[in-house]
């Protein structure tokens, strides 16, 4: 199932956390705890017990920034299986809300990223029909995305031959949430010239081609995304699955409509009763309308909201997931009464499993806080909405897994961190706690230097240029995303390359600033929370936490301890902390440091082991959007003007005026090129 390439071999103390881990899987152990300092090739431990286990993988991340980087490597172990982005498609995000205190309705307001949107699909889809499957996601995860039974049968199956009317299909392809645009062709729309309906699938990797004769599918071919698409025709069934997540079959709609306006009614009286007049006016307008724009379209804004409804779900049960994509598509029948796993396990236990899938939890001590919260924060903020009538009572069903559905739902967890929380540790027990200290290049812990927070910043430049002119980076830890910027403004007016970092940067853009940073196109990052666990930069050699006295979140031993790994991976790494007073967290994250420190040099040393720098590929980022002609085309095609002719003289006699400009303008430039 799984194929791991790979040049590098595992040395240090891989081979032992490899083994001990797989054997553990197989064993059946449901907890374990990999506790791997920074640098130490975490990842390509994970790899290898991937490719031992051959079952289907879940790898849960604190941030996108951490999700890219280990979509990117676990890309590079498996190219030949099928490794996914799965994280919020959201790149801002306001959740509907109300303030009582001053009679404030916030509305839902979001802006989603489409590329996103697509990966998710891509991931799902792939989960459904094929086992060697990797996805890296965020903690968006444990969040409703609708039930997977669903999502699989109202699924259309295409083949030749196969009778269904022109108009008929057409319909079908409403149904799943295609919308025809003839003009402007993108992922998850359709377009129709004659007998020839062209698909383009809402993962945006392929388009489908159904050409008609009479009352019956004549050809299925399909084509690569491309300026000039090359269809290879089909000769086996295709499936093609809904464009969005929550679709439900036609024959049940009517049935889950009438559902919301019991409720509705019900709702309506209560509050009547309670003399809330206004809030009873207000949502039966707003469920009415809703109800309309869902019988006539099949989908309405906010439509999540009455998910319960639309999945035939009992109040109080716990949403689909991700996770139960994965359990779904892991049994025998499909059946989704099976992945539903009744009982919880003592706290503190490790039950042994036989498990469908395994989960790998990075940066758990991030992660599994993040996990616990979501569910009261949502509840806390539907409360509200319901209470004052923007919202049916079922919406409180639209939510996150609370912490306990979610342990219920995973079988076999591996927690991932270089300072595992307690919680992790108990489920784990100290017999599955797997130690991976010594890094595979010899590499040993930064050293640390103290220095007093006066005039931190003009010492903090001195010290940046010392490593600018040995081509080393800078990573600087602020407290505040204000400070970040203003820091970085004041470096870039004296002449150093600096960039901030923060959630305030585009999902998509995280990974390019990194890339540009190790390219040396940017000599110091500065950002606050972004800059800690899993940054993989070999090239920066300092780290410098400003104001590390300041006790608290931002600066606890953790924090400081991750923040200082960044420069784990430099054989000159070191960790500069601007403090006034030792608080107990600098303390803590020295003693730790220095002592897993010296079990490295005495490893080295008894080794004979000289540390050497980690060389590492700095990756394009791979989800580049293709938006002109030239990112379509081969550089065959570009080059050769007059095949080019041919093909825009073609698209115009079938009147695809569109594609043939775009040609026009591409042999425009190519010959304005030629001549220079």
């Amino acid at each position: 199932m799984f194929k791991l390439s790979s040049k590098l071999k595992p040395t240090g103390d891989q081979p032992q956390a490899i083994k001990k881990l797989t054997n553990n899987l197989k064993a059946g152990v449901k907890n374990q705890v990999l506790l791997g300092v920074t640098g130490s090739g975490k990842t390509m431990s994970m790899a290898h017990v991937i490719q031992n286990i051959k079952k289907p993988v879940l790898v849960i991340s604190p941030n996108k920034t951490l999700c890219a980087q280990l979509f990117q490597e676990f890309k590079e172990f498996f190219p030949g299986n099928a490794v996914h982005y799965f994280v919020s498609y959201y790149d801002y995000y306001q959740p509907e809300a109300y303030l009582p205190a001053t009679d404030t309705y916030i509305e839902k307001d979001a802006k989603i990223n489409e590329e996103i949107d697509r990966l998710r699909h891509a991931a799902t889809q792939d989960l459904l029909v094929r086992n060697d499957v990797i996805i890296v996601a965020s903690v968006s995860c444990i969040y409703n995305i609708g039930s997977p039974k669903v999502y699989q049968k109202v699924s259309l199956e295409i083949k030749a031959g196969q009778k269904i009317k022109r108009k008929e299909f057409l319909g079908r392809l409403t149904s799943l949430q295609y919308r025809r645009n003839d003009i402007d062709f993108k992922p998850g729309s359709f377009r129709v010239r004659g007998g020839i309906i062209e698909i383009y699938l809402v993962t945006g990797q392929k388009i489908l081609r159904i050409e008609f004769s009479k009352d019956k599918i004549d050809r299925v071919s399909v084509s690569a995304i491309s300026l000039i698409p090359k269809y290879k025709i089909l000769n086996t069934k295709y499936k093609l699955f809904p464009a969005q997540f929550w679709v439900t079959p036609k024959a049940k709609l009517d049935i889950s409509l009438e559902n919301i306006r019991l409720e509705l009614q019900e709702t309506v009286n209560r509050l009547k009763n309670e003399k809330k007049l206004l809030e009873a006016q207000k949502l039966e307008q707003r469920t009415k309308y809703d109800l309309e724009m869902i019988k006539e379209t099949g989908y309405c804004h906010g439509i999540e909201n009455y998910s319960r409804h639309l999945e035939f779900r009992k109040e109080g049960d716990p949403p689909y997931t991700l996770l139960d994509y994965f359990g779904f598509a892991q049994q025998p029948y499909g059946d989704s009464r099976l992945f539903s796993r009744k009982g919880d396990p003592a706290q503190n236990s490790n039950t042994f499993v036989d498990s469908h899938y395994v989960v790998f939890v990075d940066e758990s001590h991030l992660t599994i806080p993040q996990l616990n919260a979501m569910s009261v924060q949502d509840l806390a903020r539907k409360k509200t909405l319901i209470e004052y009538g923007f919202r049916l009572p079922s919406a409180i069903d639209n939510r996150p897994l609370t912490f306990q559905e979610f342990t219920k739902k995973t079988d076999q967890v591996i927690y991932v961190s270089a300072t595992p929380a307690e919680f992790e540790k108990q489920k784990a027990g100290k017999k599955y706690i797997i130690n991976q200290l010594v890094r595979p290049t010899g590499l040993v812990e930064p050293s640390i230097t103290i220095k007093p927070t006066k005039n931190q910043v003009k010492d903090l430049i001195k010290e940046i240029r010392k490593r600018i002119k040995k081509k080393e980076r800078v990573l600087v830890a602020t407290l505040t995303k204000r400070l970040a910027e203003d820091l970085s403004d004041f470096l870039t007016e004296r002449g150093i390359k600096t960039k901030w970092f923060h959630s305030e940067i585009k999902t998509l853009e995280r990974p390019e600033i990194l890339r540009k940073l190790r390219l040396g196109e940017y000599d110091v990052l500065i950002g606050i929370n972004l800059l800690r666990e899993g940054l993989d930069l070999p090239e920066v050699s300092l780290v410098a936490i400003l104001d590390a006295d300041k006790e608290g979140f931002l600066r606890s031993e953790v924090t400081l301890i991750q923040t200082m790994g960044r420069a784990a991976r430099h054989p000159k790494g070191h960790a500069i902390l601007y403090a006034d007073t030792i608080t107990h967290s600098i303390k803590k994250a020295i003693d730790t440091t220095k002592r897993k420190r010296k079990i490295q040099m005495d490893y080295n040393k008894r080794h004979k082991i000289s540390p050497k720098p980690i060389t590492k590929e700095i990756r394009e980022w791979p989800f580049k959007i293709a938006t002109t002609p030239e990112d379509f085309l081969s550089l065959a095609e570009l080059k050769d003007v007059k095949s080019l002719e041919k093909k825009m003289k073609k698209a115009a006699a079938s009147l695809d005026f569109e594609q043939a400009a775009k040609l026009r303008d591409l042999i425009l430039q190519l010959r304005s090129g030629l001549k220079n």
